[in-house]
């Protein structure tokens, strides 16, 4: 083969795998921003538990007084 169509060859190969690892690195980048994003709604979510967790967890701590009250031997 001749130099030239080496080196064109290699430059091509070069130009490929520049293109790829730029793609890569900016899905990288977008992947870390939605998890920024992510971890960001998140956060502001944690201020009060959903309407049926709360209401769950009024129907056990119910459920735990009566179940002590039985244990306790009184009659409700």
């Amino acid at each position: 083969m001749e130099p030239l169509s080496i080196g064109l060859i290699a430059a091509a190969v070069l130009i490929g795998l520049g293109t790829a690892a730029w793609a890569m690195l900016k899905g990288w980048s977008g992947w870390l921003e939605l998890k920024r994003l992510e971890l960001c709604r998140d956060g502001a979510d944690r201020g009060l538990p959903p309407a049926g967790g709360r209401i769950e967890i009024a129907d056990l701590k119910e459920r735990v007084r009566k179940l002590e009250a039985i244990a306790a031997g009184i009659d409700i």
